[in-house]
C-alpha cells in the first residue's frame, strides 16, 4: 500500500460526493470519486485503489450489484458501502454481495474514517510480534503472515474480510472464537452474529471441499466457530 492511501468514493449525490472528498482528503487520503457504477469502473480500470467508499442507493446499477460483479471479476479490493438503510438484513445483503464493511446514513464523518483506517489495516501485510506458522486446511496452506492462502495451481483470491477472518482463526487454531470475538478480529463489532455467519459461509467455499460439510471451518453449537488444520 502507497503512504497515502488511495480511495474512490462513489456516491450519486454530488453534494455528498463533494464533502466525503474534501473530509477524507483532509484526514490523510488520496481520494477520487464517481458519480455511478460506470464511472467507477471506468476509474477502476485505469487507477490502483486501496478501498472503495461505495453508495448502495444509485441510479442505474446499485452498489451491491456492483460490488458483486467486481468480486466474480477478480477484484479483491476491499469496500465499504454506505446507505440509508441500516437494518441487520441491511448489513448482511452487503456482506453476501462480497463488502467488508457496511456504514449507515447519516454517519459521523469520523466514524467513517475510523471504519476506513480499521479497513486498511486489516487489508495490509500482518506485523505480528509472534509469528504463526502457516496451517495446512487439506491441499492448501493458509499463511497467517502473508493472508495467502496457496495450493499446488497457485493462489486462491481472498478479499480482505475473508483472510482477516481465516488469519484470525488461524492463529487461535483449534480453540472455538464466540461470533463476538471474531467480530471484533475483523473490526466490525456492531456487524452481528448473522454478519459473521455470512463472512464463515462465504470463506468455506474457498477451504472446504464441500462447504455443506465442513472439515475445516466447523460450527460448535452455542459457542461460535474453530479451525481444525489437517490433511
Amino acid at each position: 500500500m502507497s503512504e497515502q492511501p488511495h480511495l474512490l468514493v462513489v456516491d450519486d449525490d454530488p453534494r455528498l460526493r463533494s464533502l466525503l472528498q474534501r473530509f477524507l482528503s483532509e484526514q490523510g487520503f488520496r481520494v477520487s470519486a464517481a458519480g455511478d457504477a460506470p464511472a467507477a469502473r471506468q476509474a477502476l480500470g485505469s487507477m490502483a485503489f486501496d478501498l472503495l467508499v461505495l453508495d448502495v442507493m444509485m441510479p442505474g446499477e446499485s452498489g451491491l450489484s456492483l460490488v458483486e460483479s467486481l468480486r466474480r471479476e477478480g477484484q479483491e479490493v476491499p469496500v465499504l458501502m454506505l446507505t440509508a438503510a441500516g437494518s441487520p438484513d441491511d448489513r448482511v445483503a452487503g456482506f453476501e454481495h462480497g463488502a467488508d464493511d457496511y456504514l449507515a446514513k447519516p454517519f459521523d464523518p469520523r466514524e467513517l474514517a475510523q471504519r476506513v483506517r480499521a479497513i486498511l489495516r486489516r487489508a495490509a501485510p500482518a506485523a505480528a510480534a509472534l509469528p504463526v506458522a502457516p496451517v495446512q486446511l487439506g491441499r492448501s496452506w493458509f499463511d497467517p503472515e502473508r493472508g495467502e492462502l496457496r495450493n499446488a495451481e497457485g493462489t486462491t483470491r481472498l478479499t480482505g474480510g475473508e483472510a482477516a477472518l481465516l488469519s484470525a482463526l488461524a492463529r487461535r487454531a483449534g480453540d472455538v472464537l464466540s461470533r463476538e470475538e471474531i467480530a471484533v478480529a475483523l473490526g466490525t463489532p456492531d456487524a452481528g452474529e448473522r454478519a459473521v455467519d455470512v463472512q464463515v459461509t462465504r470463506l468455506r467455499r474457498k477451504i472446504e471441499p464441500d462447504p455443506r460439510e465442513p472439515r475445516f471451518l466447523q460450527t460448535v453449537r452455542h459457542r461460535g466457530y474453530v479451525l481444525k488444520p489437517g490433511a
